[in-house]
């Protein structure tokens, strides 16, 4: 029997910074035929669907419009749903569920009719800079229809608990083994990356800290600024993409390196080779009530982390990073963590160990896989159910997740 079709609508596309989004579906793809829908992009001639084949049974379309609007746009609406409809006519395709990581694809929903619809709310997107003005009624809209509401973490699953009567937390997780180069063999594409990754920083004298993620109105500047002009001698090392704020607006110093976004398989190589894991979130509307998956990717990897006081770390990851609320905390923190030693340095390593057994991206998946079927099991008749699998009810409290 062929998988039961999953078809996924995302703001964040599939070639993007490698996060939440692809690691559940890559994990999902087999178990089910996972769909995934990204924003369209704009082309002057008529609209077409690109169609990539990413991965067995995971497939990424993005829509090519002639619409000027951005994203999923109510003027992008009548283009979308024809390419869609046409690519599941022609496969002769179902949508057994319609997963949402953004509430702007809603009324794409109505035109793949799925037996159900789950919300993936990973970010507080309203918050974020340049969010839709529709995007909090479209949410309120979102929240009546899905069967299942899946959160990114704690603050998130407290902010909607009440909302929906299926709430599930699902904190971000990690690729243990993807992180851990000790755990991995020596293949050609890490002997590769290794090189390159020594290549972009080899030269830079230690000790080096880093950050690796977007780069956007959710980081600090200049606390990362304060940072490097308090110890000239320390180079600092910042990975990853430049989005939604100017680049010019970044500061500029001889022991700072921007070196823009870098392939997910190069990261872990990159990290290895610094002292001090950095997390400069500043602290505002936007990053209220983020859980970045990078604490538990530095953590894997095997580095110290200085975070500013982000809720979800505090709360997830208290006893393993270390709190800096201000530029000369995080300075202090960052010199204590490279003088640290001894049974100091063992506790922590213990309390880094301990974070990362308790999140895992293969947990997270089968998680999210038992919800998706006991919803699909609820939405259709009772003589329907025994063909979608024998998976047994999720009790209240299900491993990996919270439920309200």
């Amino acid at each position: 029997m062929p998988p039961s079709v999953l078809i996924v609508f995302s703001h964040l596309r599939w070639g993007f910074v490698y996060q939440r989004p692809q690691h559940l579906m890559s994990r999902l793809a087999g178990r089910w035929r996972v769909l995934f829908v990204e924003e369209p992009v704009h082309c002057d001639g008529p609209a077409w669907l690109e169609v990539r084949e990413v991965a067995p049974q995971l497939q990424v379309l993005v829509p090519h419009t002639p619409v000027a609007a951005p994203g999923f746009h109510d003027d992008q609406l009548a283009a979308l749903q024809t390419l869609l409809d046409a690519r599941l006519r022609a496969e002769r395709l179902h949508a057994d569920v319609a997963w949402l990581y953004t509430p702007m694809a809603l009324p794409l929903v109505n035109s793949v009719q799925p037996d159900c619809i789950v919300y993936d709310c990973m970010d507080e997107l309203s918050a974020f800079k340049n969010a839709p003005r529709q995007l909090r009624q479209r949410e309120s809209a979102l929240l009546k229809s899905a069967a299942v509401v899946l959160t990114g973490g704690p603050s998130l699953y407290e902010a909607r608990r009440d909302l929906h009567p299926n709430v599930v937390c699902l904190p971000s997780a990690v690729d243990e083994a993807h992180f851990d180069l000790s755990r991995r063999g020596r293949s050609a594409t890490d002997l590769a990356e290794a090189a390159e990754a020594g290549r972009l920083q080899g030269h830079l004298p230690g000790p080096r800290l880093g950050f690796f993620g977007v780069i956007d109105e959710r980081f600090d500047a200049s606390l990362v600024a304060a940072l490097a002009d308090a110890h000239p001698e320390w180079s600092i090392v910042m990975v990853g993409p430049v989005v939604k704020i100017d680049p010019a607006s970044l500061p500029q110093r001889p022991n700072l390196h921007w070196l823009g976004m870098q392939p997910y398989e190069r990261l872990p190589h990159l990290l290895a080779g610094w002292d001090v894991a950095l997390m400069p979130f500043a602290l505002n509307e936007s990053t209220r009530f983020i859980s970045p998956t990078k604490t538990l990717e530095y953590m894997a990897g095997g580095k110290p982390v200085v975070s500013t006081p982000v809720k979800d770390v505090v709360s997830l990851y208290g006893s393993a990073v270390e709190i800096a609320a201000d530029a000369p905390a995080f300075v202090e923190a960052c010199e204590t963590l490279m003088a640290e030693g001894g049974e100091a340095r063992e506790r922590r390593r213990a309390a880094m160990r301990d974070s990362v057994s308790r999140f895992s991206w293969d947990r997270s998946a089968d998680t999210v896989h038992q919800h998706l079927r006991q919803a699909l099991r609820q939405a259709q008749p009772v003589d329907a159910a025994p063909a979608l699998g024998d998976e047994a009810p999720l009790p209240v409290a299900a491993a990996g997740g919270l439920r309200s």
